[in-house]
């Protein structure tokens, strides 16, 4: 029968923007269910959720293509913390807090290149917290 299983897991992305790679995590939470849905969700107003391509280059094009669409300046109007830290605070309406993604027999369906990734520009809270829930299909 159908259900949700759910867990929150914590990381450190550190002082610096970082996309951190959460697919390992990802496949072990779901390793032992047979067909559902993943959904993953931050409960954070300055990171978001990425699926794409890592170690070629992919999640460093990321990062520089935020860092262009989103400089940080003082031309946000949302001004605690760090010199452009607004800039985080708009970031997940870019690259939202969540992410679904199908799983059959217990591995997630993902595209050879894909992996699920944590997008974090906020470099004043170095703690995260990350939500997996499965759904049972």
């Amino acid at each position: 029968m159908g259900g949700m299983r759910s867990e929150t897991r914590s990381y450190r992305t550190g002082d610096r923007d970082t996309v951190l790679d959460l697919t390992r995590d990802c496949a072990t939470f779901v390793a032992d269910e047979v067909d559902g849905l993943l959904h993953v969700f931050v409960p954070h107003a300055t990171a978001g959720l990425a699926i794409l391509e890592t170690g070629a280059g992919s999640d460093d094009d990321l990062l520089a293509a935020l860092d262009d669409l989103l400089p940080a300046d003082d031309r946000w109007r949302h001004r605690h913390g760090s010199p452009g830290h607004g800039r985080a605070h708009v970031m997940p309406a870019l690259v939202p807090p969540y992410a679904s993604i199908p799983v059959l027999d217990g591995r997630l369906a993902l595209g050879t290149w894909q992996s699920i990734c944590l997008v974090d520009l906020n470099v004043d809270n170095p703690d995260r917290e990350v939500r997996f829930s499965f759904l049972a299909g």
